[in-house]
């Protein structure tokens, strides 16, 4: 299947400048009975009100590679040991609002074991991030509700792509 490649603006902020590239790793994660797992994060800032989805993932460290930085994302927010079945693709956005440019990877990753998490305290104390568990249609419909703020849009916009398109890779090997 060939990977997904999308470039995508801000389409809720003025662009002023961009003054950085972030390189970020990110998974559609599921487990053997096909449920998916994400981050809720609760925001109260000048990015949002309210709670919103996000799958797991960061910033690739320097000197990490993109299958190092999605296995230890998994392990801090959601608190998963995971195997990569493979890259679902990349996905350029910006937040005009932080003058940022996104380089999203995605991979497609099944949960082997959960174990402790390893939030920071960022995480935990202004995002309240927690783990949500759901099937594919309930992420779909969430995206959507999120879709009536200005950061849930640009979520929404990187995001259901590469749920769709993890969707059919589960269908692919499931033949």
């Amino acid at each position: 299947m060939e990977e997904l490649n999308l470039h995508l603006r801000d389409t809720q902020w003025a662009l002023d400048y961009i003054d950085h590239d972030r390189t970020i790793a990110r998974a559609i994660v599921f487990d053997e009975e096909e449920k998916f797992y994400f981050m809720r994060v609760e925001r109260w800032d000048e990015f949002a009100e309210g709670a919103l989805i996000e799958t797991s993932g960061g910033g690739v460290e320097p000197g990490e590679d993109l299958h190092t930085a999605i296995l230890r994302e998994l392990k801090e927010e959601l608190g998963v040991t995971a195997e990569i079945l493979g890259k679902i693709g990349v996905v350029s956005d910006y937040y005009n609002l932080i003058h940022r440019h996104n380089i999203n990877h995605y991979f497609l990753c099944r949960a082997l074991s959960f174990g402790e998490k390893h939030l920071t305290r960022e995480e935990r104390e202004q995002f309240h991030l927690s783990t949500w568990k759901v099937t594919h249609e309930e992420a779909l419909r969430a995206y959507e509700d999120c879709a009536a703020t200005r950061l849930g849009k640009l979520l929404a916009a990187r995001e259901v792509p590469v749920l769709k398109q993890a969707k059919k890779m589960l269908e692919e090997v499931s033949l």
